[in-house]
């Protein structure tokens, strides 16, 4: 079984900077893809951006210049770096991630319990 611990949720001004953490926990023998999603009140959950095991990224269009993801294979933690924060950026941020316990075993999808991020001023 794996576990994903989000934090760094809080509310901030807009304009404002703030940096998630998502650390993955369990029987892990590698993780592929991480990324974050994102959903407001009374919209559906949508990808925000992902990152694979060698570093490559991809971001939603509204968050392309502001947000940066990063990852800590050592660590098998995954960052989301925030900055000119909106206040439609007000969501409950979640961590994904794709984990394979054991060589040869298909991949498992996780989720984390996610974070609320408030831009207000």
């Amino acid at each position: 079984q794996v576990q994903l611990v989000e934090s760094g949720g809080g509310l901030v001004q807009p304009g404002g900077s703030l940096r998630l953490s998502c650390a993955a926990s369990g029987i892990i023998y590698r993780i592929s893809l991480m990324g974050w999603y994102r959903q407001a009140p009374g919209k559906e959950r949508e990808l925000v951006t992902t990152i694979t095991s060698d570093g490559s990224t991809s971001y939603a269009d509204s968050v392309k210049g502001r947000f940066t993801i990063s990852r800590d294979n050592a660590k098998n933690t995954v960052y989301l770096q925030m900055n000119s924060l909106k206040p439609e950026d007000t969501a409950v941020y979640y961590c994904n991630a794709n984990v394979e316990s054991r060589p040869g075993l298909r991949s498992r999808n996780y989720w984390g319990q996610g974070t609320q991020v408030t831009v207000s001023s």
